[in-house]
């Protein structure tokens, strides 16, 4: 089986529980800051996976690598390619399909609810209202011919899909250990005091042991799609 591939931005953001609902080898790459920047061909994988980070989706001058990204995204998509983009991976697939950026037009960060409006064979197998890890400040406007799938009342656009390519704006990867990666990891909590760090800890405790099966049954529902091609 062709792998899976797996774009990075920051070493603390993995695919964390992706990795389990892929039954493929995953190929993982950091293109982030390269000015010739290649990555495979889309007949070489078998599904694509963008994950966060804390750059802007639009720092092309900044990280040059982000448009090369965005181009197989937007082949991706053409090609009918199964896509996961997460948090930054989203906007960058939003962004390839014609989207606009909005900085720091909605910060959140912690755990609250999303509304998941529509049903989707991947997505929703979170339920309707989950409680889910939020960690962004910057939005996205739906793409044109995407279906919007999921809302906050800050952010309006949560996750969306358009044809094979599923994107989400929050964090369903993350179990405790990753979670705990993240609270001592100065790049992401470098803005938090140290009673957001514990009341964002203490709200993993309640909610992860719920949303992590949940979480691994959608991402199976995703390597299914992976599997299928082959």
């Amino acid at each position: 089986m062709r792998p899976v591939l797996v774009i990075t931005h920051a070493p603390h953001e993995g695919p964390g529980l992706i990795s389990r609902g892929l039954d493929a080898p995953l190929r993982v790459r950091t293109v982030l800051d390269l000015e010739d920047a290649r990555l495979p061909a889309l007949d070489e994988v078998s599904g694509v996976v963008v994950m966060g980070g804390p750059m802007d989706a639009d720092d092309v001058r900044g990280h040059p690598g982000l448009a090369a990204e965005r181009a197989l995204l937007a082949a991706a998509v053409d090609a009918d390619v199964p896509v996961l983009g997460v948090c930054l991976g989203m906007q960058l697939l939003a962004l390839a399909l014609g989207s606009h950026l909005h900085l720091r037009a909605a910060t959140e960060i912690g755990f609250a609810p999303v509304d998941i409006d529509v049903e989707d064979p991947v997505l929703g197998a979170l339920g309707t209202r989950p409680t889910v890890l939020h960690w962004h400040s910057d939005t996205v406007d739906l793409p044109p011919g995407a279906t919007l799938l999921a809302s906050t009342e800050a952010t309006p656009v949560q996750a969306f899909r358009v044809g094979s390519a599923l994107g989400l704006q929050f964090h369903p990867e993350l179990d405790a250990g990753m979670l705990d990666l993240w609270l001592s990891t100065p790049d992401m909590v470098g803005e938090l005091g140290d009673d957001e760090i514990e009341e964002i800890r203490a709200a993993g405790g309640r909610h992860l042991p719920g949303l992590v099966p949940a979480a691994e049954k959608m991402f199976a529902g995703f390597g299914e799609l992976v599997r299928a091609r082959g």
